[in-house]
Parts: C-alpha cells; sequence; structure tokens
C-alpha cells in the first residue's frame, strides 16, 4: 500500500518536527521503525489523556509506525539500532548531529554498515555556520526568521509567534521531499548520502520568499515586505453577526464584486479599477472591503458571493472545523477504534494517489509495543532478546 511500499526508515526523532516527517513518509507506505528512549517521546505526555503516555499529540503525529524501545547509551543498545540499520533505506534523526557522534551513530560509522542508506537529519542550523551546535525549537527559529515581527506589524505592535508548530511542519515537509528526492537519486547511483535539513536556513527562504521585496536587489530598493500580506485589513472581515473569509484577488473576481454589491462607482476609481492601483492602495482598498462586508450577516455573505464566483469560506474555530460539510463529504477526520485508546478521530492522509492509493495501516503504538517483532525480523534469536530485556536494553509492551 502506498508509493513508499518497500521502503523501511529507521525514526530515531522525538516532538513534532521529526515525527511529523517520519508520519507522512508511513502514511506513503514506508515501514517506520519509531526508536524511543524508556521513558518515551515526551509528546506522549501533552494534552488529555485516556490512558498515560497517550496524549493527543503523539497520537496524531504517529500513525503508520511500530515502537521499539532501545537504550542507546548501552552497547548492546547500539548495537541492536545498528542491526536494524543494515537493513534500513532511511535514518532519520532530530538531535544536533554532535549528539549522534557522541552516540557513536555519525554519518561516517553507519554509512560503513549500510552504504545504501539515506541518513536525514533533521535540526536547528547548517553545520558550516557559527549557529551549528546551537539548540534550536519552533518559537526560537519564529523569532529569528522575524515571524513576530510581522505579526507585530500587522496588528498591535506586540510581537507574537504564530499559534501553531509552524516551523517543526513545514521543515517536517522539507524533509520529506529531500528523501524522497535522495531515494531517486539511490536508485539510479546505489548510493545512499547524508541529508541536512537545517531549520534556520528552511524558515529563512520560507520567510523571504514572500517578504525579500526590494531587498532582492543590490543596493536595496526599500526595506523589503510583501504589503498585500502586510496591509492591517488583511484579517476574517466582520460581518453583522460574525466574521467570514473573503479575498477579492483578480480583475474578474472584483468586476463580480462590484456587481454583486452594487458598488458601480468603484469600478472606476483609480484605486480600485486595475491590479497595479489595487496593489498600490492595498490599504485602502482592504479597508473598504471590511466596511463593505460589516453591512450584511455572514450566511447572506456567503450565499451572495458564492454566486458571484468570489472566493470566500467560512471562519472555523478549531471545533466547527470538525463539522465543515466538505471536512465530513471527504471523511477527513474518521473516528476510528484505537486498540487500547477506544474511539479516537483520526486524520486521512491529504494527498491523494491514484495508482498507489494511502490508507491508515496502523494507529499510534504503544511505547515499545513492537520491540520483539522488530528484533526477530532483524535476526534476533528468542535468547538474545531476553538476554535485551534483562539487561534493561529494551521493554516489551507489557512490561510498561
Amino acid at each position: 500500500m502506498g508509493p513508499l511500499a518497500g521502503i523501511k526508515v529507521i525514526d530515531m526523532t522525538t516532538v513534532l518536527m521529526g515525527p511529523y516527517a517520519t508520519q507522512m513518509l508511513g502514511d506513503y507506505g514506508a515501514d517506520v521503525i519509531k526508536v524511543e528512549s524508556h521513558d518515551g517521546d515526551v509528546t506522549r505526555q501533552i494534552g488529555p489523556t485516556r490512558h498515560p503516555g497517550m496524549g493527543p499529540v503523539f497520537l496524531n503525529t504517529n500513525r503508520n509506525k511500530r515502537s521499539i524501545c532501545l537504550d542507546l547509551k548501552k552497547p548492546a543498545g547500539r548495537g541492536a539500532v545498528l542491526r536494524l540499520i543494515r537493513s534500513a533505506d532511511v535514518l532519520v534523526y532530530n538531535v544536533r548531529p554532535q549528539a549522534m557522534v557522541r552516540l557513536n551513530l555519525g554519518y561516517d560509522v553507519v554509512s560503513e554498515v549500510n552504504p545504501r542508506l539515506i541518513y536525514a537529519g533533521v535540526f536547528g542550523f547548517g553545520q558550516d555556520g557559527p549557529y551549528a551546535a546551537k539548540p534550536a525549537y519552533d518559537d526560537l527559529i519564529q523569532g529569528a526568521t522575524a515571524l513576530p515581527a510581522l505579526m507585530a506589524q500587522t496588528a498591535d505592535g506586540v510581537p507574537r509567534y504564530v499559534p501553531n508548530a509552524l516551523v517543526d511542519r513545514i521543515v517536517g515537509l522539507t524533509a520529506v521531499g529531500a528523501i524522497c528526492a535522495s531515494l531517486v537519486d539511490r536508485n539510479r547511483t546505489g548510493r545512499g548520502q547524508r541529508v541536512d535539513i537545517p531549520m534556520f536556513e528552511t524558515m529563512a527562504g520560507f520567510v523571504m520568499g514572500d517578504h525579500m521585496g526590494g531587498l532582492t536587489y543590490e543596493p536595496p530598493l526599500d526595506k523589503g515586505g510583501y504589503a498585500r500580506h502586510l496591509s492591517p485589513d488583511r484579517r476574517p472581515y466582520k460581518t453583522s453577526d460574525g466574521y467570514i473569509c473573503v479575498i477579492v484577488y483578480n480583475d474578474k473576481q472584483w468586476q463580480n464584486f462590484f456587481d454583486a454589491t452594487g458598488r458601480a462607482d468603484l469600478r472606476v476609481h483609480p484605486k480600485f479599477a486595475t491590479f497595479a492601483g489595487r496593489a498600490a492602495n492595498i490599504d485602502v482598498v482592504y479597508a473598504e472591503l471590511a466596511r463593505i462586508l460589516e453591512t450584511k450577516p455572514t450566511a447572506e455573505w456567503m450565499a451572495i458571493l458564492e454566486k458571484a464566483d468570489v472566493p470566500v469560506m467560512p471562519m472555523h474555530d478549531l471545533e466547527s472545523l470538525l463539522g465543515d460539510p466538505h471536512i465530513a463529504a471527504t471523511n477527513f477526520f474518521p473516528v476510528v477504534d484505537h486498540p487500547t485508546e477506544g474511539r479516537i478521530r483520526n486524520m486521512r492522509p491529504s494527498a491523494r494517489f491514484s495508482e498507489t492509493p494511502v490508507e491508515t495501516q496502523r494507529l499510534a503504538p504503544r511505547l515499545s509495543e513492537h520491540s520483539a517483532e522488530i528484533l526477530q525480523e532483524a535476526g534476533f534469536s528468542p535468547d538474545e532478546i531476553a538476554a535485551l530485556v534483562r539487561d534493561g536494553v529494551t521493554k516489551t509492551a507489557a512490561n510498561y
């Protein structure tokens, strides 16, 4: 099942960025083996739970994986993970590279064990700069790549982080692309490679792709920033009874909007009549749009604008999103039976493949749920597995 069927991934990641990337690889059909410490991924403890160690953040970033716990600080634990690596296609980690070297699991070591391995690291900073060994978190990278400054510029002047682990997820998505590209190259050459996916550089490109502006040129033509994105009235618009999300962008959409709202006066207004005029006066344009949309209730505007083919969507909150009619029709949040957690909402992979369809094969695992079967597949005998359990290198799910 899935375009990555037959690919084995050793997932040595925790928290969100790495697990989000490896979950996507699992969604696409890869066999993902999640290597955890005896304490387990810390996200097991985040949020309301029915049972310890199975919190919602973990459940929603670790489907389509199997779990094994190994104490990598013990020689037998490191030896066990090297045996897993021997038959793997990809290893993904998200500690600093220096930590992998201290574990004696740096690329020079593991590439000797498996020259075909894609060795992918998702961590803070490129290794050829002065920040190479610095720790990094989503909030820190948001701040360092100007997102709070942009938030302050568009609102009340107070810098704020985006209320979402934006960096972790964008870098995770970037890692999936880099890993898949490396697998294509390996199919050509027969050789694996090391792939670094740094958070800081990834997000610097992501943010500045929109906001480079006049800083693109040398010398600069302005201080950068995309005026439409920074307009204070680029926001959900207040209606007479709520809020609505509207974007009137191209000339045809504006003509349709003028017709639907009876604002023929704006059709010939120099600040509204052309794309160039609107772009040069975007704050004036959006402020007028806000005034117009305040005059009717949300449902009435939805009907008017949909009929006029003007792009419009409701402004959901977290609960109402679950009941959106399109989301419901596509069954994006199916309610499923988890083996230990009972009825839970899952999320379907958003990509659709015509020839290699993808569906959830496994819900998020209990800590070390699959230790014995993973070790058996790697060639460990029952006596060897028993010795690893006895020596505290691993545990079976029953031991937790």
